[in-house]
């Protein structure tokens, strides 16, 4: 700790999109610290694909607002889709600006996919679909504050309403550190579920700790799972195949060569994601278990270039793209639910807090995110951040001390729990929800939070629980939340 400061103006909580952003968009004398849970790449950003959405041009803003409320289904604050769609064209602007460049054709055009529920082409990609590394790069080159990196935030220190920093766990040892603002942008809750998508360290440790301190949460159970995914590897994190494939003309079928998605929604593949991975999750259940993404209308050469990540992925697993027919699943992607905040990021009921990306719930993606919002989300909203935290900069506040004592983060046996937890999550509160399955999940988790736990195994089980009830309390499928009876 002793090349540490103690306090900070700023402590932003996350390396992702949402996070750096944030950080670059505060003023420079500002004394900022970036925390980092793993190495700074280890985050959603990272490893996302298909790219940006982004009205092409002011005429095409209500389209793209249009879209995004529709796949939302009914639960989008339409003052935060607004924003989004109308400063998005701004903040990818003033992106590009820093130097960044998006894939242009030879003319020097750029280039924009589709993806599944958008009424036309608006998405941004770079080097092919390798978007998210590039933007992760470009952000990390700009950033002008110091990282603390493999630091585990294990709690908030709060009192009476207000945020003062935050406790790690940091080279074995624990302590606080304190600032005049802290921003969370740590992502969702990928590992909660058996299959996923995500960086390793989206744990929903964030969640869990607002949890503790009587923060809400918002819309818990709209839990997003990408329909294409391959699944069949003993890696954590599954390989995504994302859906500018499917924008592009990549077909899903059955092991005859059926595309059965147009027997549940006359869009076919370009259906919103609910939709898709519903479908195929039904299908395989009653008719056919094995689906698969038929890319084989892509010339190799194309293919190659437009989509070397997933090409050199899957090579590495055995597979001759595009070829070979690639088994998919779906699997765990995206909390549309999160922490609840203003339009500004300010959590709901507590100063000096502040929440931006995946782990936000301002309801800009409701019920069921539109492909390719997030990044635009944290782009955005991270500006937002920056500028109520940069008017607020000279607030002060008293100085208030915490103890530095926690409880053991591991104990023995919580990794056996936590894979239990992981196949609970997917089994009960996955794509398709029983209220039976739902209320055994929830005594699992409350049986859980009776053991002696390690303080993070915790952590996952509030938040757990919280999915859960989320999922009990509303009692019509909506969205994400597609819910079953049997009568």
């Amino acid at each position: 700790m002793s090349a540490l400061k103690q306090h900070y103006d700023v402590l932003i909580i996350g390396t992702g999109v949402a996070g750096l952003n944030t950080a670059n968009h505060l003023d420079d004398d500002l004394d900022v610290l970036v925390i980092s849970k793993d190495y700074a790449w280890e985050c959603n950003t990272f490893y996302a694909q298909g790219g940006v959405a982004v009205a092409v041009d002011e005429d095409d803003i209500p389209s793209h607002i249009e879209d995004t409320l529709n796949a939302g289904a009914g639960l989008c604050d339409k003052e935060a889709v607004e924003i989004l769609c109308h400063e998005g064209r701004d903040a990818i602007a003033d992106f590009m600006r820093s130097g960044f460049e998006f894939d242009r054709d030879a003319s020097g055009n750029l280039l924009y996919t589709k993806e599944a529920a958008h009424s036309r082409n608006r998405i941004l990609h770079a080097g092919g679909d390798a978007t998210g590394r590039y933007i992760h790069l470009h952000l990390m080159n700009q950033l002008k504050f110091p990282i603390l990196y493999n630091t585990q935030v294990s709690d908030l220190l709060i009192e009476d309403g207000v945020c003062y920093g935050v406790r790690v766990f940091h080279h074995n040892e624990i302590f606080n550190i304190y600032a005049k603002h802290v921003v969370i942008a740590s992502g969702g809750v990928g590992s909660l579920y058996e299959y996923h998508t995500n960086a390793r360290t989206i744990s929903a440790d964030m969640q869990g700790i607002c949890l503790s301190h009587g923060i809400a949460l918002r819309d818990m159970e709209m839990m997003q799972f990408h329909p294409t995914v391959f699944v069949q590897s003993n890696a954590v994190r599954k390989q995504l195949l994302s859906e500018s494939l499917r924008g592009e003309g990549a077909k899903v079928v059955d092991s005859k060569g059926k595309r059965f998605l147009f027997d549940y929604d006359a869009r076919g593949e370009l259906s919103p994601r609910n939709i898709v991975s519903q479908a195929i999750f039904d299908y395989q259940k009653r008719v056919d278990k094995k689906i698969f993404l038929d890319v084989s209308h892509f010339e190799d050469e194309f293919f190659m270039k437009r989509f070397p990540s997933i090409y050199f992925n899957m090579k590495g697993m055995g597979y001759n793209l595009p070829k070979d027919l690639i088994p998919i699943s779906p699997a765990f992607h995206y909390a549309m639910g999160g922490i609840k905040c203003d339009l500004m990021g300010r959590v709901d009921g507590m100063a000096c807090l502040y929440v931006v990306g995946e782990s936000a719930n301002t309801r800009v993606h409701g019920a069921n995110r539109l492909a390719s919002n997030s990044l635009l989300e944290g782009f955005v909203f991270s500006r937002r951040v920056a500028h109520d935290i940069c008017e607020k900069r000279d607030d002060d506040k008293p100085a208030v001390l915490f103890d530095e004592c926690e409880p053991s983060l591991i104990k023995r046996g919580d990794k056996e729990l936590k894979n239990r937890l992981r196949n609970l999550m997917w089994d009960n509160v996955g794509i398709i929800r029983e209220k039976e399955n739902l209320e055994k999940a929830r005594q699992s988790v409350e049986d859980m939070l009776e053991l002696p736990t390690g303080k993070l195994l915790r952590l996952r089980l509030l938040s757990s629980r919280e999915i859960i009830k989320s999922a009990l309390k509303r009692e019509k499928s909506l969205g994400a939340h597609y819910l079953i009876r049997r009568d």
